[in-house]
């Protein structure tokens, strides 16, 4: 009876399937043609808002689905884009319909066209994205300052990033390392070049496994337009924010020449303070008094040609060459007032450093896409080679009562570095795929470094090292999807070899360690708005070559940092589960995760015989990190959009140092349009946080900006202000077993810039071609 009963079903189930039709498409915005992804198909019965079935578009803009033969009512939505209805569909056998094409939403306010924000939180299988959209800062600005506003993400006063508060991330650009991300390169970006930061917190194994923290993938958007374009864009503001970027392109059916030049010439005010407290005994036994004045002065001139050349619709190859020379001109005022144990003076030393660092990169670059017939297959192939110099001079003048020293330094560092990549994606049926990789890089450092004392050489510091990094990897991972569950199981092996060696044989290390990086991304669509995801993956964070230099500088004889040329690397294995649901005007992202990390990265500290503060890296132990993250974007009205993300952990370490602690940070954001022009705000708190023998005390910083389009959008004029509060002051206090120290430091104070932005032959939505 049970075999006829399935036998029936069995049947019926084939019935129903052999009676549907496939009817298959592709959706793309109207002005750029680009696809799409997640917009939502909806099919109704007619002349009814009854839905039958659905479907959301995938990278590519395309999406597939199945029904009954019969006429129907289409609907197209997208978040910021006029829906698109069409009635009476007559779907009577499997088609491809014609490319649908969405033009941007507008709503009448009194008359005037206000135009709506397109600004999404995409959810995938192993990433997050964030489209830059419409915001003001894109207008203005560089990558950092992107990056200050994309949740998850926090930039310091020094201009270092974090991902959910932990500083171990990966940055890349168009998915590989890039010269762009070193030296304050991501400042040496234009905001409004970048079309999307990917936040990937939990990589697949196609990705380098680098970065505990996760990946930060910067895609930044090819200008596609067609014959001669052009674009130039004039910044002012103060302090010193002067710049001139020029873009121009030339695009034919055979081929693409694409450049940009530019110049930048910044300067920060700063100023600090520091207090320390010797013991003797656990009594105070004396002080130090110190103050600090600083000036930063930097010139960037950057360098981009290339071209991409057709060979066929299935082969692109692509040829280009980056150049850039930076200036960095410091000047440092110190005055030390050394206190007896009452607190009165002993002794008074006065400083000033002068710093100049002229630096040059350069990177030659070979890509090749090939695709195929079959839909989805790819393969790609990229060959790079950077070389870059770097020559740091420090001269140090101190004056102890009418006594006049000197300290003088000079670290000539040079690099070559070589990378070979190539991937495949193999479509293996319609909801399949496989995916395979190999990588290597190869990097050889030489840091030449002297040190003169009153114009005498220092033996002891006059050294020549020399760095080698070779990192070979592969990958192979498999993806899938079954009805409503997607999933992406990865694995990745690595094998490194590090070492370095010196002209006096006092800092030779030679490493070598082959790793395993298992992934696995779950993902449950409960419908076309609402989705879950959980997700592990292993990772490894190297040191870098500044954390392992032995020679880190004197410009203050009190307070040094040196690097660990036997420092290890740290591996941190890593889970979350998230949730995403979307309601017509608001968006829910919570989610939960967990590092465990060993070999932790931390800074020692400790004071030497002559009372100097020496800073070291080190592999402390280990380290458990639980965190919760709440995102929410809510838009009453179609002008208005905003956001906030509220992040909380607690951590653990155990080792050298046992702390246990939490922290949190919170970011809200306002973007609204006007009719004459655009408003945004926003403002990030971080609050105290305690990590080895530091404690940093909270932070908190608001911006403000305007924008106006002109001349029928061919020209749009930005005005924005950062640090509105000067409140970006970075208070902290070190423990250490007979002293502590108090200190301050205010890199840069409040900034307010004007930038000017004209476009020839095109529109205010194409980016201009930069170095990947």
């Amino acid at each position: 009876m049970k075999r006829n009963i399935f036998l029936l079903l069995f049947v019926f189930q084939a019935a129903i399937a052999l009676s549907q039709i496939q009817v298959k498409g592709k959706i793309v915005e109207e002005s750029s043609n680009q696809p799409l992804e997640f917009a939502t198909v909806i099919i109704m019965k007619l002349n009814s808002e009854e839905i039958v079935t659905g479907a959301t578009t995938d990278a590519k803009g395309e999406f597939s689905l199945n029904i009954k033969p019969n006429s129907y009512d289409l609907k197209i939505e997208f978040i910021g884009f006029q829906s698109y209805i069409q009635k009476a569909v007559l779907l009577n056998k499997s088609t491809t319909l014609p490319i649908i094409k969405l033009k941007e939403s507008t709503e009448k306010l009194d008359d005037v066209e206000i135009v709506a924000e397109k600004s999404t939180t995409e959810y995938k299988l192993d990433k997050r994205v964030f489209n830059v959209g419409k915001d003001i800062l894109s207008k203005s600005g560089s990558a950092t300052d992107i990056l200050s506003n994309v949740p998850s993400v926090n930039v310091d006063i020094e201009g270092g990033v974090s991902l959910r508060g932990n500083t171990n991330v990966r940055i890349l650009i168009n998915g590989k390392p890039s010269v762009l991300t070193n030296n304050n390169g991501l400042d040496q970006i234009p905001a409004e070049t970048i079309e999307k930061i990917e936040v990937i917190t939990n990589p697949s194994a196609k990705y380098d496994a680098d970065g505990t923290a996760g990946i930060l993938n910067i895609i930044l958007k090819k200008n596609k337009i067609g014959g001669f374009s052009s674009s130039l864009q004039l910044t002012t503001g103060h302090r010193a924010n002067h710049g001139v970027n020029y873009n121009a392109n030339f695009k034919t059916e055979k081929f693409n020449l694409f450049s940009n030049v530019r110049y930048q010439h910044l300067k920060f005010l700063g100023d600090g303070s520091l207090f320390r407290t010797n013991y003797q005994n656990n009594v105070e036994s004396s002080f130090l008094d110190q103050t600090i004045i600083r000036e930063r002065d930097r010139k960037v001139f950057n360098l981009y040609v290339g071209s991409d050349y057709y060979f066929n619709d299935s082969n692109t190859t692509t040829f280009s060459y980056f150049f850039r020379k930076n200036t960095n001109d410091n000047n440092v005022n110190y005055q030390f007032n050394f206190l007896d144990a009452f607190k009165n003076i002993d002794d008074v030393v006065t400083a000033v450093e002068t710093y100049r660092e002229p630096q040059t990169a350069n990177r030659i670059e070979l890509n090749h896409v090939k695709t195929f017939e079959k839909k989805g297959q790819k393969l790609t192939l990229d060959f790079q080679y950077d070389f870059w110099n770097d020559d740091e001079n420090e001269f140090v003048e101190e004056n102890r009562g009418g006594g006049i020293s000197t300290l003088k330094s000079r670290d000539i560092e040079s690099s070559k570095d070589f990378l070979f990549q190539t991937d495949f994606k193999l479509p293996v049926t319609e909801k399949t795929h496989l995916e395979i990789g190999l990588k290597g890089e190869v990097r050889n450092i030489d840091s030449d470094y002297k040190v003169w004392d009153n114009n005498v050489l220092i033996d002891s510091l006059d050294n020549l090292l020399k760095y080698k990094e070779r990192i070979y990897g592969a990958y192979l991972q498999y993806g899938n999807r079954k009805n409503k569950l997607q999933y992406l199981i990865g694995l990745r092996a690595e094998h490194s070899n590090t070492g370095s060696t010196d002209r006096k044989d006092q800092f030779k290390t030679d490493k070598s360690y082959t790793n395993l990086f298992p992934t696995v991304h779950l993902t449950y669509n409960f419908n076309q708005k609402t989705n879950m995801q959980v997700s592990y993956s292993r990772r490894i964070r190297r040191p870098r070559f500044w954390q392992l230099n032995p020679f880190g500088g004197i410009a203050d004889r009190r307070n040094i940092r040196i690097g660990n040329p036997d420092l290890n690397p740290m591996f941190t294995n890593s889970f979350e589960a998230g949730f995403l649901k979307r309601w017509k005007k608001v968006t829910l992202n919570p989610s939960v995760y967990y590092q465990r990390t060993v070999q932790l990265f931390e800074t020692q500290i400790t004071s030497n015989g002559a009372g100097a503060i020496i800073s070291k890296p080190i592999n402390s132990g280990e380290e458990d990190r639980f965190g919760a993250e709440l995102a929410i974007q809510y838009s009453p009205f179609k002008w208005w959009r905003l956001s906030n993300e509220f992040n909380y952990y607690t951590f653990s370490q155990q080792g050298i140092y046992n702390v246990k602690d939490n922290a949190w940070y919170t970011r809200v954001n306002s973007n609204v349009r006007f009719p004459k022009f655009n408003f945004q705000m926003s403002f990030v708190y971080q609050g105290e946080r305690n990590s080895g023998q530091t404690l940093t005390s909270a932070i908190y910083r608001a911006d403000f900006g305007l924008n106006k389009d002109l001349f029928m959008e061919r020209a749009s004029l930005t005005f924005n202000v950062r640090n509105i509060f000067d409140s970006l002051v970075q208070e902290q206090l070190v423990t250490g077993e007979d002293y502590n120290v108090v200190s301050n430091q205010k890199y840069s104070g409040r900034r307010l810039s004007i930038t000017f932005a004209y476009r020839f032959n095109r529109s205010k939505k194409d980016r201009d071609r930069l170095p990947n």
